[in-house]
């Protein structure tokens, strides 16, 4: 519902420039510039005015996470505090005790809610303050209450708050220190105010501020739920407890707090509109919609607002998603992109808006939208505009792939509609559509509802919608489940993190160390000692093995446990390392000799081979993305990487398949930048120092405040935690053995370099010597060689059809004279026989040669089996038997059942297929008795 306060015309747009990072990783400081304010109330001011409050306060300023959060249990960032998970867990230590930020979220697990409130959002900004064990309650009310009061002037008599029932401390808080009158502070029950992570896990007590619009109502029976009249904006999670697995709460080790301020809300408020939509964060977006439309949001009808409103929310949600690398797809994040798309089509579509406003009427409308957008992103995501042609490119090739599919929905809509009335005037009931159907129009073709009941009713035909609800209700809780929960547990990673160091990694200078076992684990749990043949994972307090991340596998390598005489006593083979914790390195490997336990020194040792061929790969992965982005445009970007001992594999986002000729060009380059033996260059700096020098962050990679940078002068420039070779010479050579599509919008490339990269040519080199020798040519001569032998392949393959073809001929027309008549008014001959061994081509031109020499009306039907679990049929109609009623296409699929297949075609020829001979016999009799049963009825 709208909240009924005086209108102001919205705020201005502000100049005012603010670099945010918008990296995707947590622990790195955002810059905040003073700079001159037009508006202190624009939604980009109230962001800057909100971080550098609580930076005054000692808080570090970090950067808005990606919307693809590194936590495997959440498919989108949807809170602020998800990208300190970790930290409140006690996985990874704090490196700060207290931070702000304004990160942007997504969720969509309520999405026919957008527009229709004052403030449903599917991507909104939540600003948000943390403690890590520091400050708690007192302090975290406290400058809540002086930032809405203070800072941004709300009157304090307009402000309401709200407390978990049993949390005397905050109520006694909000009265006694802050002041706020008894009567308008509100105890509510759990499920308001107790914030939970999961079943178990941490939690906490909540307690929330809310602004009055209409105070003059007064302070009976109040109703904090009642949106005509209050506005929730800024909710204090107090986090500290963990609920155990029987359900009791105990007191966290470490008490933290979690807020969240939304920043287009507060906008609301202070910009003095009736919602958030027509704040300055998202009216632009929605003029723009109105101007394709040719319509005026502010004499519009309510209907045409929503649909406005919808449009404005879903494209700031996709070109967000799209920018930070999700594409649309029919799975996971791409699928959430791909229904908001869709979604946003078909409102823009009922509008009327046809054409890119620019006079071409076959063309996109989104990237006109999405533009926008991007002129209102810089200080929320100012990589953004770098990545507007990939952005604009992606959305328009997504729509006009799906306005094809919209309009076959019409056409499926058509036709579901004919079936209704068909079945209701057959049944002599009303017609009905069944909620399934609408909901396969709804869900797959992308049909409005609304448009389908309309249509409907025109027609009498009813429309089921409690089981279109039902089917919609499934589709909510699948989508709620997996993107509105985030899951917090206290496990064995935190208690590792606790009691076991950080691992010290030397693996940048050796392959070989001296190191202390810290801890062993079998099976998940930890053990003093273990044994010979024994699965075991080693944790050391130093290691030069190398921990799978960045996309580049663990090492392998041995441990070599010694005893007090210095000789090895046991032998632990390493066959792969993880991370855990953050830090902690996992070494899995098998105890091939003696036994290993906690506290023994071991020789820890890299296999070199293995390193040199993962590093090998590792920086041809770098040379290869500077080659992409060379041939095919600065727009691709990585979406994924696998650097192996034997092959790298790169993902990258891209609309087309990258021809031959681009494959030899980017090969040319990369072997180019081989031969040019340049020595890499690798450095510790500030991360800002670092993207300011156009590092490009590697995919899926995690990084700290100090990043390290691994440069090919010239050639590459990329941010990288892993191992690489010194100089490219050692790479040797670089070949791609496969291109193809692993998603919509998402290419692969697979390549050998190094060593890997001799063996493939070597290997390559001896099939073609073993060809040359077969084909009794050189190797120059194969491909001639090999198209003349496909030639006369080509022409005998011809030539023993027609053969075939021939002898089925011959065959049918001794069967001829077995055709019998079925019908009285009508004689209709047919023929239902098997033809032993003939192949499906032949069995075909036999009965055309039936059915051309038989009157009309006829009925052939011929069965073979022409190999080994091989079953072929076939049914020709003339046009008396179609005229009959009886189609071929339909009366060959249930008799193919029988042979445990199907098949189908025209009314008057079909053919089908199975793979059950044993039960050809059986089919050709239920065939010959249906023919003739049906053929009895409608031909007498």
């Amino acid at each position: 519902m709208h909240v009924t306060v005086p209108e102001f015309p919205l705020m201005s747009t502000l100049n005012l420039i603010i670099q945010f990072s918008a990296s995707a990783q947590s622990l790195t400081e955002e810059v905040v510039e003073e700079k001159p304010v037009d508006d202190p109330n624009s939604g980009n001011s109230i962001r800057r005015r909100f971080l550098e409050f609580f930076a005054a306060r000692d808080h570090k300023v970090l950067p808005s996470s990606s919307l693809v959060p590194d936590d495997p249990t959440v498919l989108l960032t949807i809170a602020g505090m998800l990208q300190f998970k970790p930290i409140f867990l006690g996985q990874v230590p704090r490196r700060v005790p207290r931070a702000t930020t304004a990160q942007k979220c997504i969720r969509t697990n309520d999405v026919e809610n957008v527009g229709r409130t004052a403030r449903h959002h599917t991507m909104f900004i939540m600003c948000g303050n943390f403690s890590f064990g520091d400050y708690f309650k007192k302090d975290a009310i406290a400058w809540a209450w002086e930032l809405s009061t203070k800072e941004f002037g709300l009157p304090a008599d307009r402000l309401w708050i709200s407390v978990y029932k049993d949390d005397d401390e905050a109520f006694a808080l909000w009265h006694d220190e802050v002041g706020v009158p008894v009567e308008r502070i509100k105890r509510m029950g759990e499920e308001d105010n107790f914030w939970s992570s999961g079943v178990t896990g941490p939690c906490g007590p909540c307690s929330e501020i809310y602004y009055d619009f209409h105070p003059e109502r007064g302070c009976l029976d109040v109703d904090l739920g009642d949106d005509t009249r209050f506005l929730e904006f800024y909710n204090l999670v107090f986090m500290q407890y963990n609920r155990t697995e029987d359900g009791s709460l105990e007191p966290l080790k470490q008490k933290n707090i979690d807020t969240g301020l939304g920043l287009e809300r507060l906008a609301c408020i202070l910009q003095k509109v009736p919602n958030n939509y027509e704040t300055d964060l998202i009216y632009p977006i929605i003029e723009k919609a109105s101007e394709l439309a040719n319509v005026s949001y502010s004499v519009a009808d309510e209907s045409t607002k929503t649909k406005l409103k919808i449009i404005g929310d879903h494209m700031r949600a996709v070109v967000y998603l799209i920018s930070d690398g999700v594409v649309p797809s029919n799975i996971g994040r791409g699928y959430v992109v791909r229904r908001l798309i869709r979604r946003t089509v078909r409102t823009g579509r009922l509008l009327g808006i046809k054409g890119d406003g620019k006079g071409n009427l076959e063309g996109a409308f989104l990237p006109v939208i999405a533009q926008k957008v991007i002129d209102l992103s810089y200080e929320i995501d100012p990589d953004m505009r770098g990545q507007a042609p990939r952005i604009l490119e992606e959305l328009k090739r997504e729509e006009l792939r799906f306005v094809q599919t919209l309009e076959r929905g019409e056409k499926l809509l058509d036709q579901k509609l004919k079936e209704a009335l068909s079945n209701g005037s057959t049944n002599g009931c009303t017609p009905c559509l069944s909620g399934k159907d609408a909901f396969l129009l709804y869900d797959t073709y992308g049909f409005p509802v609304e448009i389908t009941v309309e249509v409907a009713q025109e027609l009498g035909i009813q429309v089921e919608m409690n089981e279109f609800d039902v089917e919609m209700e499934n589709q909510r809780q699948q989508s709620q489940s997996a993107h509105n929960t985030v899951r917090l547990a206290v496990g064995n990673d935190a208690d590792l993190a606790e009691t076991i160091p950080e691992t010290e990694f030397l693996g940048y200078e050796t392959l070989s160390a001296r190191a202390k076992v810290e801890g062993l684990l079998v099976n998940g749990r930890p053990v003093e000692q273990i044994n010979e043949g024994n699965e075991v994972e080693v944790l050391l307090d130093r290691t030069p093995f190398y921990a799978e991340s960045g996309g580049q596998i663990g090492d392998h390598g041995f441990l070599y446990v010694s005893s007090a005489d210095s000789q090895p006593n046991g032998i632990v083979q390493v066959k792969d390392v993880q991370k855990i914790s953050g830090s902690i390195f996992v070494h899995k490997g098998i105890i091939t000799e003696g036994a290993i336990e906690v506290g023994q020194l071991v020789e820890a040792a890299v296999d070199p081979k293995l390193r040199q061929r993962a590093e090998v790969h590792h920086t041809a992965t770098h040379l290869l993305q500077s080659a992409l982005k060379k041939v095919v445009g600065q727009e691709t970007s990585q979406a994924g990487s696998l650097v192996a001992f034997d092959r790298l594999r790169f993902d990258f986002n891209f609309h087309r398949p990258i021809t031959d000729n681009e494959i030899l060009e980017i090969e040319g380059l990369i072997n180019e930048w081989i031969g040019d033996a340049t020595l890499l260059q690798t450095k510790v700096m500030a991360l800002d120092d670092a993207k300011s020098a156009g590092a490009i962050a590697m995919f899926g990679e995690k990084y700290g405040e100090q990043v390290r940078v691994v440069e090919v002068p010239g050639v590459s420039l990329e941010l990288c935690g892993g191992t690489h070779v010194s100089n490219t010479s050692e790479i040797r050579g670089f070949k791609i053995i496969s291109e193809q599509a692993v998603a919509s919008g998402i290419r692969r490339i697979e390549a050998v370099a190094g060593d890997a990269f001799i063996e493939y040519i070597l290997t390559r080199d001896n099939y073609m010597k073993n060809l040359c020798s077969t084909l009794k040519v050189k190797a120059e001569e194969v491909t001639p060689r090999v198209e003349a032998l496909l030639e006369e392949l080509r022409q005998t393959r011809n030539e023993v059809s027609a053969a075939r073809a021939k002898a089925a001929v011959y065959k049918a027309s001794a069967i001829l004279d077995k055709a019998f008549t079925v019908g009285d008014s009508q004689i209709v001959r047919v023929i239902v026989e098997s033809m032993d061994d003939t192949d499906a081509d032949s069995l075909k031109s036999a009965a055309e040669f039936l059915i051309e020499h038989m009157e009309d009306p006829a009925a052939v039907i011929l069965g073979s089996s022409p190999g080994a679990g091989k079953v072929s049929l076939v049914a020709a109609f003339t046009p008396g038997v179609v005229n009959l009623g009886i189609q071929a296409g339909k009366f060959i699929g249930p008799i193919a059942k029988l042979c445990g297949g199907g098949g189908g075609g025209r009314p008057n020829f079909a053919q089908a297929g199975g793979r059950k001979p044993e039960n050809l016999s059986a089919a050709l009799d239920k065939a010959r008795d249906e023919i003739i049963s049906v053929l009895s009825e409608k031909a007498s």
